[in-house]
C-alpha cells in the first residue's frame, strides 16, 4: 500500500510504501529526486529518464520526494551524476555523518518525519532554492515551449540547458517531455478519453501520446492504468 502527504519542506512530498504488489510497479519519470530509507539504508533516487523497476524482494520504503530541481543544491551533487541511478547516501556524504542520520531515522517513531527533518536542516544550511527553477517547471508544466520559456525567464537557451543539467539531470526539452507525461497520466487516470488526454496534455495526437508513454514508461498507457 502506498500513501503520501505534503511535506513541511516547500514543494516536497513524503511517502510510505508497504511491502506488496505495489513494490513491483515501475517508478515513472517525474522530474523529481527522492531521499529514501529502507531496512537501515539511506539512499538517493536520481532523476529518471525511463521507468525504474525495483529489483529484489518486496520491502517497506519511506521517502521524501523533492520538488523538481531542488534536490541537487541540498545534496551537494549535480543531478547529471545521479541520472537513472539509486545510490547510497554515504557515496555522496561522509560515512560518519550518514551513520548518525541513519541511526536518527531508525530510532524515530515516524521515519517520514525524520527524513523531513534531515531535509529541513539541510535547507536551513543552504538557503532557499533558485526561484528561476520553480518558474521554469511551472512554465513547462503549463505546456509553454522551451524557447518561449527561456525568453520569458530572460535566460539564453544554452545557459538554460546548462542549468537544467545541473538541477534536473537533463535538458529542458526532456524535462518538458517528462512533465507532459505526468499531465497525461493524471488526465487518463481521472477517466478522460485517450484522444482528449492527448490534446489536453499537449501531444500532437493519440499515436504521439502512445509512443511517448511507451518510450518513457516502457509500457502502454492501458497497461499503466490497468496496474
Amino acid at each position: 500500500m502506498y500513501e503520501e502527504r505534503p511535506s513541511r519542506l516547500t514543494g516536497a512530498v513524503v511517502w510510505r510504501l508497504a511491502p506488496g504488489d505495489a513494490a513491483a510497479r515501475p517508478v515513472l519519470p517525474d522530474g523529481c529526486m527522492d531521499l529514501l530509507f529502507s531496512e537501515g539504508r539511506l539512499l538517493v533516487a536520481g532523476p529518471d529518464t525511463r521507468a525504474h523497476v525495483p529489483q529484489g524482494p518486496p520491502r517497506a520504503w519511506v521517502g521524501l520526494r523533492f520538488f523538481p530541481g531542488t534536490a541537487p543544491a541540498l545534496l551537494g551533487v549535480p543531478a547529471t551524476e545521479l541520472r537513472d541511478t539509486r545510490v547510497e547516501l554515504n557515496d555522496l556524504w561522509p560515512a560518519a555523518r550518514v551513520r548518525r542520520l541513519r541511526d536518527r531515522v531508525t530510532a524515530a517513531p515516524d521515519a517520514t518525519t525524520a527524513l523531513e527533518d534531515i531535509a529541513l536542516d539541510r535547507a536551513a544550511e543552504y538557503g532557499r532554492p533558485d526561484p528561476l527553477l520553480r518558474q521554469l517547471v511551472e512554465s513547462l508544466d503549463a505546456g509553454r515551449p522551451v524557447a518561449a520559456t527561456a525568453a520569458e525567464l530572460g535566460v539564453g537557451e544554452r545557459a538554460l540547458h546548462r542549468r537544467c543539467l545541473t538541477a534536473f539531470g537533463y535538458g529542458p526539452k526532456t524535462l518538458a517531455r517528462v512533465l507532459r507525461l505526468q499531465r497525461a497520466l493524471a488526465l487518463a487516470r481521472s477517466g478522460v478519453p485517450y484522444a482528449e488526454t492527448a490534446a489536453r496534455a499537449g501531444y500532437a495526437d493519440q499515436p504521439h501520446l502512445a509512443r511517448d508513454v511507451r518510450d518513457l514508461a516502457g509500457r502502454t498507457l492501458g497497461e499503466l492504468l490497468g496496474g
